[in-house]
């Protein structure tokens, strides 16, 4: 499946009414703490105009989106690193994903209990934050004592790994995100491998009420001044809004975001916000059966792009025919585009652009 992001958050935060706006499904979001006990997993399209407009231009009968994954993770509570609520259970959950999206609570409701029992967002974020590092930090303290006891029996190619834990010890001690540091391209070669929750890029999901969405309580506020502090995105939405409008048909949903003098869908905002934390971009592949967009990192070469699609293409890349979107949006029609000389020849060193539709040569 691509690239996935962890839905956490203290109990009742709202972490699991976001997912089913997200998925329009039904996992249960009851008014008690753990009510989700396994991790649900939501394939999400991400939503993109260009699709449609590939799709007319060449003619194609359908289309399918790309797609990002959403993991709805058990309530985290203050001592899950030592166990507390469901624990190291939720840790092995969230370990396997891309990013992590903290839902934070910014709406008061008597009958959703806090956690906390009282409302004050930024220690929430807090909360969450340090059970992350302490997590991190007893992972690195095992296997810094593993390695080490390795390097000092002879094994002197463990030499970097020591330094670098000793290195990522060092910053969880202070209780800095591993994210923060800076990391070279061998270090981070050598972390990646151990899941470490800090070092996955996060982002924040302020979860009000309409209260909250027309600026008339401060908890909002306090987040976006903490988002700006900790130097992490931010999405505002109301969860419970979104999971009422995903039930209405798409003219009637637009129809009341308008009279509640909301721009777009807070949902569609917290995808792209997904999609653009990981750093991922959009490409597109149409013949006469279907237009379809693909996901993948910026910076990837056709042969790798190419391998998104069939394995065979990448394994037997020859070159790639390609029309960067904004030219094919101004033609008529590929057919078009291909006479004004617009679809250019690219080698395997080519690197794929947001937006490119891309038609694959390969021997197989």
């Amino acid at each position: 499946m691509g690239f996935s992001c962890g839905i956490v958050g203290l109990p009742n935060a709202g972490k699991s009414t976001v997912f089913n706006a997200l998925t329009a499904s039904s996992v249960p979001a009851e008014r008690y703490p753990f009510c989700t006990i396994d991790p649900n997993v939501g394939v999400v399209p991400v939503p993109d105009h260009r699709l449609e407009v590939v799709r007319d231009k060449v003619g194609s009968p359908r289309s399918f989106p790309t797609v990002m994954e959403f993991v709805d993770i058990a309530g985290l509570v203050k001592g899950a690193s030592k166990g507390e609520g469901l624990g190291n259970q939720f840790l092995s959950h969230i370990r396997g994903v891309d990013a992590i999206v903290q839902v934070i609570r910014c709406f008061r409701d008597p009958n959703v209990a806090h956690v906390s029992g009282t409302l004050i967002p930024p220690r929430d974020v807090d909360i969450i934050n340090i059970e992350l590092i302490l997590a991190d930090l007893d992972l690195v303290e095992r296997q810094l004592a593993r390695v080490e006891k390795a390097f000092k029996s002879g094994d002197k190619k463990r030499g970097p790994e020591v330094e670098v834990l000793k290195k990522a010890r060092e910053m969880l001690l202070e209780e800095v995100p591993l994210r923060e540091g800076e990391w070279g391209v061998e270090e981070r070669r050598i972390l990646v491998p151990y899941q470490l929750l800090t070092l996955k890029p996060m982002l924040y999901v302020a979860n009000t009420d309409e209260d909250g969405l027309e600026g008339k309580t401060p908890y909002v506020a306090m987040v976006e001044e903490k988002a700006e502090k900790d130097g992490v995105p931010l999405v505002v939405l109301c969860g419970k809004l979104e999971a009422e409008l995903v039930q209405l048909e798409p003219e009637e949903a637009q129809e009341f975001r308008e009279s509640l003098g909301l721009e777009g869908s807070g949902l569609e905002r917290l995808i792209k916000a997904g999609y653009a934390l990981l750093d991922l971009i959009t490409f597109f592949t149409a013949n006469e059966k279907e237009a379809r967009a693909w996901t993948i990192k910026k910076g990837t070469r056709a042969p790798q792009a190419a391998g998104k699609v069939h394995t065979d293409m990448k394994r037997g890349f020859i070159k790639a025919e390609v029309i960067a979107f904004e030219d094919l949006a101004r033609v008529g029609s590929l057919v078009e585009a291909r006479e004004s000389g617009l679809i250019r020849i690219e080698g395997k060193d080519y690197v794929v652009q947001d937006g490119d539709l891309i038609y694959f040569k390969f021997h197989v």
